[in-house]
């Protein structure tokens, strides 16, 4: 039998892949890195110029990875030289009792208060709010850039626009069947975002895939930057309504966090003019003032699992494939913590802080 082409063949090169292969590569481990798409796709869940990041949490079982998703951020802004996280601040505005915690996160119920925290956000009458003071906006696609930066400078092989087919457990490892061949590695980790159902049969009961939309209007308004405007989102009958604001000459964007299932083998449709005007009324409606012309509409998709928590860890009959599904939403602020975390994994190393995502805990 031939020897391995790798110790670690990634599949699948949205932020989370992307974060594995560079967190292997920093540690010496010859990694493969593969993706069915060109660099800088948008058939997936990572493309787009910004993403927000907040402590604000619906649990406090997440703290600890936030925690190391900032730190991760902060050591990767080092490494690679650029600026990726723009402190703003954040307000998440909701009905009812308050549905976030963090550290350093207070509820604010005085409108007063709100617009004093961020004067931009029209928050609705008679909702409270959490107000997270380290929220703030992620440079992604600059993020996207530097994972890939990193994983090629430090030896990984990446290889784009590479079909994988499917994979077989081994004895002693894996074997990949792609396009261009088959691979054999000790360990596989399967990062394949909306395709994961296809590429984890086990996985397709517990995942469904939605056509998100986001709006982004023109950058340089005052109203729509900080200190005037943060991070937010607000609880509202079409979905939970949510935003980033021109940190940084990106302009402010927009979206709702629900949408149809789709089949990602579908080339996600673009948005219609009705559903553009739709945020435009929605934006317009929160930040009053702003100029909401469409300079992006933009359509993505999102894994979702019911609970809304990402699905991380080995499979029980196969333990030396590790999967990383379902962002649910929010996964991309993640990135470097969850990187690691499949690297650790990947090397043998222990993480039980991640039994509430874990493949355990849903008994895969």
């Amino acid at each position: 039998m031939r020897s391995f082409d790798a110790e670690v063949i990634v599949l699948g090169l949205g932020v989370h892949g992307s974060a594995a292969a560079a967190a292997l590569a920093r540690r010496g481990i010859d990694v493969i890195a593969i993706d069915r798409f060109a660099p800088g796709h948008r058939r997936g869940s990572s493309h787009g110029r910004t993403r927000m990041i907040r402590r604000a949490y619906p649990d406090p079982v997440w703290n600890d990875l936030v925690l190391r998703a900032f730190d991760g951020w902060r050591a990767l802004e080092e490494e690679s030289g650029a600026q990726l996280v723009h402190r703003t601040g954040g307000l998440y505005a909701h009905r009812g009792e308050a549905q976030l915690q963090g550290p350093g996160c207070v509820v604010v119920e005085d409108p007063a208060e709100m617009a004093d925290l961020m004067p931009g956000l029209a928050v609705p009458d008679g909702y409270r709010a959490v107000h997270d003071p380290s929220a703030g906006v992620i440079e992604a696609e600059q993020a996207m850039a530097a994972f890939h930066g990193v994983a090629a400078e430090r030896g990984a092989d990446v290889r784009w626009n590479t079909v994988v087919d499917g994979w077989d457990s081994t004895g002693d490892g894996v074997s990949v069947r792609t396009d261009a061949g088959d691979l054999r590695a000790r360990r596989l980790i399967v990062a394949g975002g909306s395709w994961m159902g296809g590429l984890v049969p086990e996985l397709a009961p517990l995942l469904e895939v939605w056509r998100i939309l986001t709006l982004t209007v023109p950058a340089d308004q005052p109203i729509g930057e900080p200190p005037n405007l943060g991070a937010f989102s607000v609880d509202h009958p079409d979905g939970l309504v949510f935003g980033v604001p021109d940190a940084a000459g990106n302009g402010v964007k927009l979206g709702i966090d629900a949408g149809p299932l789709w089949d990602p083998e579908t080339p996600v449709e673009a948005q219609t003019d009705a559903e553009t005007a739709r945020l435009q009324e929605l934006l317009g409606g929160f930040v009053p003032g702003l100029d909401t012309t469409s300079v992006e509409s933009a359509a993505c998709l999102y894994t979702m699992t019911a609970d809304r928590r990402f699905i991380i860890g080995p499979l029980r009959r196969a333990p030396q494939v590790i999967v990383a599904s379902a962002c649910s939403g929010h996964g991309f602020k993640f990135g470097p913590a969850i990187g690691e975390a499949l690297a650790d994994i990947a090397t043998g190393v222990m993480r039980d802080d991640l039994a509430f995502i874990s493949t355990t805990r849903r008994e895969l």
